[in-house]
């Protein structure tokens, strides 16, 4: 019998639905027994959100300061493991705060330690860096990856920034205006996610896990988008600038930083609106003098390796 476990932080219930979907097929196995374990912030994040903690928590999220969990005596955080699916959101190009906090826990060091893992991530657009930053996280804890799963909203970037703005303010999974399309990772694609399932049974019973990422690419599990990996990374540069800037001003919740909070809610509008379009004509620009690198990029960052 081989063991799976779960791990997520989903808020919505998206991710988690695609969890459900991508182990759907090894939960059908009668040789593989699949656990779930959501991380418990104890003091859970709002959602739906409000403007002001939204982006209040910027500075914390993207640097990576972790937060105090409940729920880290769970029994089946002390069970053995043959795998651990780590699936996670990106908040500020970064990997959510209740996952990094967890990555950061002793407990869950003790958890990842010596285990084979498969990242599973629910995306608007950007997820390149955010994984990076996770595959430092699991160097920390010993563990090996193995896998990667990216799911995508695959709507136009201008498109999707409303759409999903929307269903963080208002909590609700509709179309804006009865015109926009609904938000989040098309239904299709949750639902077909299940192919990959049956890869990770099929590498998993046979104890070949060295293959994993290679089998799931054949299957689209990463498309990379040239343009999001030059982008991802300008913004990280960018995002910390911003991020050390205002963490001086004070604390969360601070009335000294919450101006500067605002204006990089504007700034945040501004990038999306009128810098990306100017990104994106000088990516076209300069693609062919780029070629070799944009390749480079593409074989690393669909795969495991870690730099």
């Amino acid at each position: 019998m081989k063991n799976v476990l779960v791990v997520y932080y989903s808020q919505s219930g998206q991710l988690l639905e695609i969890a459900k979907n991508v182990t759907n097929n090894l939960d059908k196995s009668d040789e593989i027994e699949v656990s779930f374990y959501k991380i418990k912030p104890k003091d859970d994040f709002p959602f739906p959100w409000k403007s002001n903690t939204f982006f209040g928590i910027f500075p914390e999220a993207f640097k990576q300061i972790p937060i105090e969990l409940t729920d880290l005596d769970n029994p089946i955080l002390k069970k053995k493991y043959d795998l651990i699916i780590l699936a996670y959101q990106v908040w500020y190009l970064t990997p959510s705060i209740p996952i990094n906090s967890f990555l950061n826990n002793k407990i869950a060091q003790e958890l990842f330690k010596d285990k084979p893992v498969i990242t599973l991530i629910g995306a608007r657009n950007m997820w390149i860096m955010a994984q990076e930053k996770v595959k430092k996280l699991l160097v920390k804890a010993n563990a090996k990856l193995v896998g990667n799963i990216a799911l995508v909203d695959k709507h136009m970037n201008h498109i999707s920034v409303i759409t999903i703005e929307k269903w963080m303010f208002l909590g609700k999974k509709k179309r804006y205006l009865g015109v926009f399309p609904l938000p989040g990772i098309a239904d299709k694609d949750i639902k077909n996610s299940t192919r990959f399932g049956t890869i990770i049974k099929e590498t998993l019973l046979h104890n070949n896990l060295d293959i994993l990422q290679e089998k799931l690419n054949e299957k689209e599990a990463v498309k990379i988008n040239p343009f999001m990996v030059l982008t991802d990374k300008r913004a990280n540069m960018l995002f910390g600038k911003w991020a050390n800037f205002i963490s001086k001003k004070g604390k969360p919740n601070d009335p000294r930083r919450i101006k500067w909070i605002k204006l990089f809610s504007f700034y945040l509008k501004f990038a999306i609106w009128v810098l990306s379009p100017i990104v994106f004509i000088v990516y076209l620009l300069t693609y062919i003098p780029s070629i070799k690198r944009i390749e480079k990029d593409k074989a690393y960052y669909s795969s495991v390796q870690v730099k």
